[in-house]
């Protein structure tokens, strides 16, 4: 990770932000490449932090999440796993129909159990009808196994790589905190809109052309403008982004002042 750290005080390391910013434009143009073919994206954070954004914006994409916890085999395995899947299935389908494959109110209860507990892990996977055709992962580090059995299978990995992370070991890494909700849900928001722009040719389901502030690359002078609620939408995305990147900027600067400071009354 030293490609990418800008500098350390006191044992903590702090990000390059301009590395971090080049990185996303690589892989958020990756990303879109891959809707735009067709291929399907597997989100994956089973960490506090990550859980619920990684739900909200793998749903609003349209794809798939493990949040709870990874299954070792889900994908070098999945054929296992699928069976595990229509197993979900039947027993939703039992209670939606509120019929049972069973006689006694203690066989019911233990389905209505086995219901819940399969539905927390694999309710995000429950329509993935094959292999995902890209990961995207919050914190590898503690994903090891799902980037392992993705780099097994050639699935292309990407993923938020913080200072603990080996960045080697990803196809499209982003360096970033991974621990702060905020920065998890910036990144993961950011990928969701080029996914959604990429299957739509550009234009997401709120009506977007490239809304993707600071990463995706400016419109061609000749395409059509955006309209007043178009643009009103996309600059308060833009301002929300920016207003997230300045913070972490003014930090960076902050950090380079104090060190330089600190050389001047070495010297």
């Amino acid at each position: 990770m030293s490609q990418f750290i800008f500098t350390a005080r006191n044992g903590i390391h702090i990000i390059d932000l301009q590395k971090t910013m080049q990185r996303l434009k690589v892989a958020y143009s990756a990303m879109k490449e891959i809707a735009a073919n067709g291929g399907k994206v597997l989100f994956v954070g089973t960490k506090k932090q990550a859980q619920s954004a990684v739900v909200e914006y793998a749903q609003k994409c349209g794809m798939f999440y493990v949040s709870e916890r990874w299954l070792g085999g889900l994908l070098t395995n999945y054929h296992t796993v699928s069976k595990s899947i229509q197993r979900l299935k039947e027993l939703e389908r039992m209670s939606e129909t509120d019929i049972w494959d069973a006689e006694t109110k203690k066989e019911i209860m233990m389905l209505r159990k086995e219901l819940a507990k399969k539905h927390k892990v694999l309710a995000g996977i429950k329509d993935m009808a094959k292999l995902p055709d890209a990961l995207f992962i919050i914190d590898p580090k503690r994903e090891n196994i799902a980037v392992n059995e993705a780099r097994k299978l050639r699935i292309p990995i990407f993923a938020v790589v913080d200072t603990n992370c080996d960045p080697e070991e990803i196809d499209y890494p982003v360096p970033g905190n991974d621990d702060a909700i905020r920065a998890i849900a910036l990144f993961l928001e950011v990928m969701s809109r080029a996914i959604i722009e990429g299957a739509s040719g550009g234009q997401d389901a709120e009506g977007f052309e490239e809304a993707e502030p600071d990463v995706a690359e400016e419109s061609e002078a000749d395409e059509p403008a955006e309209t007043a609620a178009e643009a009103e939408k996309s600059e308060a995305g833009d301002a929300s982004m920016k207003k997230e990147l300045d913070i972490k900027e003014n930090y960076r600067k902050k950090y380079e002042q104090e060190e330089n400071d600190f050389e001047g009354e070495e010297k």
